[in-house]
């Protein structure tokens, strides 16, 4: 089931999930509920405390359907569309294997997540491919975001330690 979130055309979707005493069937993704194309599908694994992010394409954006098959994150999404009324805005929420939530990002925002279990497994279904040449990170712990992550001593890659402020990114590309 999806349903709309705070931010205009953010998708929160309620998997369903069929279990019995070999395992259980779980669907991610009905293209007909949300109205979107993916054409490129990647996936992660991050070990307990990873913070990924905050990521975005500047050119050529990516729409992203979030959902976690092993684990749980904290998942954060930030609005850097420049005129939309939640330009600025944080919106979080967390996406396990049990609670079968996914979430539908469209073009424009900046992604990112902390990861809360042993071992966690990503798939990102995207409605344009990668382009290396424009990804831009901000700073998962910019104080003007205040975004509450859940771990004190996070694990990041050398690229997320090296990200611009909120608003270096302002400045720079809107």
């Amino acid at each position: 089931m999806a349903t709309k979130a705070k931010m205009k055309d953010v998708i929160i979707v309620e998997n369903s999930r069929f279990e019995d005493d070999r395992g259980y069937f779980k669907e991610l993704i009905k293209e007909k509920e949300i109205n979107k194309r993916f054409p490129f599908v990647v996936m992660s694994f991050s070990k307990k405390n990873v913070i990924r992010g905050l990521h975005i394409q500047n050119t050529n954006s990516q729409g992203k359907f979030i959902s976690v098959i092993k684990g749980k994150i904290f998942d954060v999404i930030l609005d850097l569309r420049k005129n939309s009324k939640s330009f600025g805005k944080i919106f979080s929420i967390i996406l396990s294997e049990k609670n079968c939530k996914s979430i539908y990002i469209p073009p424009g925002f900046a992604h990112g997540f902390c990861t809360l279990e042993k071992e966690n497994y990503i798939t990102y279904s995207c409605s344009s491919y990668r382009n290396i040449k424009s990804e831009k990170g901000i700073l998962y712990n910019d104080k003007d975001l205040k975004i509450k992550w859940p771990v004190k001593k996070p694990i990041l890659s050398n690229k997320d330690k090296n990200n611009i402020t909120f608003n270096e990114y302002k400045h720079l590309y809107i």
